[in-house]
């Protein structure tokens, strides 16, 4: 069994590796023309499909409502696993990841990374409020955005998330905004954050219906955080506990 965990996870490397070498002439058309953003969300769908696909993991998208493309959410998900991200490539509608700077490092796809999403150092204090400026710009050039409201995978006992921070849910409601909530509510068992080893389960991501923002202020803010959570949290008690 091991050594088919193994086989597996070697095969999802050459896949990734592959599918990026592919992807990476087109990905530059959004780099070099600006107005062009909206096709990351386009590119990161065909990869994520392709990606789940070749690697033998089924996977679901579930919407909880119909989710209008042509406007702007934030989208907000449970994060354990570094699935999590091919994960929300599956989204609907185009957005792009605001997201820790490690991948950055990485040959190639640090850059790729680093020129159509936003990175943040979360140890430095000018990194992140850099990164809200860039994100607050993002949305008024029209992009919606994906977060991970823990900061991280940084919770020790999942499916129980760690607590949310503010940043995505401050830019909600200063650009009046909805948040979407997403549960991926078994990631954690296909791919620990302990392991690069994954075990075959099917992939699930669930879009839940919007949080809207309109007339929300500041002084809202835990209302709204843990609103989001609740439903997160809700979804993946209940998928867990079924299974």
């Amino acid at each position: 069994m091991k050594l088919l965990r193994i086989l597996h996870a070697a095969h999802a490397i050459l896949v990734f590796a592959v599918l990026f070498v592919l992807f990476f002439p087109l990905l530059l058309i959004p780099i070099v023309w600006k107005r062009w953003h909206g096709l990351v969300g386009v590119f990161n769908r065909w990869w994520a499909r392709l990606f789940f696909t070749l690697t033998l993991f089924p996977h679901r998208v579930e919407l909880r409502s119909e989710l209008d493309k042509k406007k702007q959410y934030i989208f907000c998900a449970n994060h354990f696993s570094y699935l999590d991200i091919p994960a929300m490539g599956l989204n609907p509608v185009n957005a792009i990841f605001v997201g820790k700077n490690d991948m950055e490092k990485i040959p190639l796809f640090g850059f790729m990374y680093r020129k159509l999403h936003i990175t943040v150092n979360r140890q430095s204090i000018r990194s992140r409020y850099a990164t809200v400026l860039r994100s607050l710009e993002a949305i008024d050039e029209g992009k919606s955005l994906v977060i991970f409201p823990e900061g991280g995978i940084v919770s020790d006992t999942p499916p129980q998330m760690a607590r949310f921070k503010d940043g995505a849910f401050r830019m909600a409601i200063e650009k009046q905004i909805p948040i979407i909530p997403v549960t991926i509510p078994y990631n954690w068992i296909i791919l620990p954050d302990s392991s690069y080893l994954p075990r075959h389960r099917s992939l699930k991501v669930i879009f839940h219906e919007p949080i809207l923002t309109e007339g929300v202020t500041l002084e809202d803010i835990e209302v709204l955080k843990g609103r989001t959570y609740e439903i997160i949290d809700a979804e993946l008690k209940r998928h867990n506990h079924e299974n």
